[in-house]
């Protein structure tokens, strides 16, 4: 399978980008690159498309597991290297989920399932970043 994106220059440092989705994207540079803050950061993508890929394998695994769970959030922190060309080494990924009836093993099964199994774009950071998983749970 293929996947084929066209990302269009919108002028000075911004840019378009399509997806399969049929759905845009803009990306910008902040001030200090000559950029606006008209767009999202792509390093910073990078980490929201990590955690989504992994969200989506989480919460359909709830779903399937018919888990209760009030709210869930991940939290990506990742260290950006100093030197030219800056990328992430080190990422943490922590999981929150919320609940009064939190089944901890399952949830953490879940969580188990997309990083080692399902998800691939956890897959792709392996081959450049030392990951470290915390699940956290917070009873109500």
């Amino acid at each position: 399978m293929t996947n084929h994106i066209t990302t269009k220059w919108l002028g000075n440092m911004a840019f378009e980008s399509n997806n399969p989705s049929g759905l845009t994207i803009k990306m910008d540079a902040g001030p200090e690159n000559g950029g606006e803050s008209n767009g999202l950061r792509p390093k910073a993508m990078m980490l929201s498309s990590l955690a989504g890929c992994s969200g989506l394998d989480v919460a359909s695994l709830i779903k399937k597991m018919k888990l209760e769970v009030g709210e869930f959030q991940i939290e990506t922190i990742a260290n950006l290297t100093e030197e030219h060309p800056k990328y992430y080494d080190a990422v943490t990924i922590e999981y929150h989920f919320h609940g009064s009836n939190l089944k901890e093993g399952k949830l953490q099964k879940a969580v188990d399932l997309s990083m080692e199994k399902y998800c691939g774009v956890a897959e792709m950071f392996r081959r450049f970043a030392d990951l470290e998983i915390k699940t956290i749970f917070h009873h109500k």
